[in-house]
């Protein structure tokens, strides 16, 4: 119980100063309390404050000066100004597919004692047809293991269970229409642009930078709907911290814009807190998330998810409602079970716990 009071304090303590360098209170360039004052004020220990400053050193709020302190480097108005990746320098090219194996497979072991398991306690009821949407246990299990992982709170019915990342994304040119105008980053992972081709939307290519897509060309561009991949974009590896994505959200905040948010990799984080999602952090419910197993189970489980936005939700019945859900009821009930006996988070916080120790060394 101690240790979850700790943990519960610097998070508070990341949140609370987080809120007040995005609201200006802290302005760009200005030095932050120290951590003994900080834990002062709050009655708590300097290790505390550390770890919180820790947090908002890691997603880009803040940076350290030696013998000097602490300082914002997050500001509104930034410009973003970058280089932008040249795809023959970092050897990038548009043919380049998605890993197919993982890097950190999930336990055979476990996997395989779970389908069994399945197989017996859920007998015929695996023939049956899932909801279009996907079964309700799941959906249930995928609400709550976010909100406690990523702090996104939304209801079981936000949530569409599919094969994958591109029938999802092709789901989501239906519900929007292709009377929008998409933007994709670019270079990103190609199967993307195709999704976007063979539906007959209107898409525009926008450049990425080494934080991001490049802001002068986001201003000018005409797009009303951006397809991102904020926490690590695939091939470039490219991260956008805390300011880009800020930016993204002030850029979403027009009428009738929307962002697709990709989540891809970002379980994995080395990150002591995993980053905070466009769709934790937006407050006009319009933000679509999208993710997979791809990585933290295996590409074959071709299962994903999104999340809608909750005015979005009865459109989407009415719009695509009829549309069969494409994962098989038996290997939903499996991800079911993986959530329910904690053996999905148990692989996750195993692999970010070697992905840490690597970085070290």
């Amino acid at each position: 119980m101690k240790r979850q009071a700790e943990t519960s304090q610097y998070i508070q303590i990341y949140e609370q100063i987080r809120e007040d360098i995005i609201q200006g209170i802290y302005a760009y360039g200005s030095k932050l309390p120290s951590k003994r004052l900080i834990a002062e004020e709050r009655g708590v220990s300097v290790i505390t404050a550390e770890h919180a400053y820790a947090l908002l050193l890691e997603e880009g709020y803040i940076e350290a000066r030696e013998r000097s302190g602490y300082f914002v480097t997050f500001r509104e108005e930034d410009g973003f100004a970058g280089q932008e990746i040249h795809r023959q320098k970092k050897g990038i090219t548009a043919a380049q597919n998605m890993p197919q194996q993982t890097e950190y497979p999930f336990p055979f072991s476990v996997l395989a004692k779970t389908m069994r398991r399945v197989l017996s306690d859920y007998g015929e009821t695996l023939l049956v047809r899932s909801p279009n949407e996907g079964i309700a246990e799941l959906r249930a299990e995928i609400s709550r293991y976010l909100a406690r992982s990523r702090g996104i709170a939304a209801s079981p019915e936000q949530i569409i269970i599919g094969a994958g990342s591109e029938y999802l994304y092709h789901l989501i040119i239906g519900l929007l229409g292709r009377e929008h105008c998409y933007g994709l980053e670019t270079p990103s992972y190609p199967i993307i642009e195709n999704v976007y081709q063979i539906s007959g939307a209107a898409y525009e290519l926008l450049p990425l930078e080494t934080n991001g897509i490049s802001s002068e060309v986001l201003k000018k561009s005409p797009v009303d709907v951006l397809h991102i991949t904020p926490y690590r974009s695939f091939p470039s590896g490219v991260t956008a911290p805390a300011s880009k994505r800020h930016e993204y959200l002030r850029w979403a905040h027009k009428k009738g814009r929307y962002i697709v948010e990709d989540d891809y990799d970002s379980e994995f984080s080395v990150l002591k807190k995993p980053e905070d999602t466009l769709f934790s952090q937006s407050e006009d419910d319009n933000i679509i998330y999208v993710n997979t197993f791809s990585k933290s189970i295996s590409p074959s489980f071709r299962v994903g998810y999104m999340l809608l936005p909750e005015h979005l939700v009865p459109v989407f019945q009415e719009k695509l409602g009829f549309y069969s859900c494409t994962v098989p009821t038996a290997i939903q009930y499996v991800l079911t079970e993986l959530f329910r006996n904690g053996d999905f988070e148990r692989h996750i916080n195993r692999v970010r716990r070697a992905k840490r120790k690597e970085k070290q060394h």
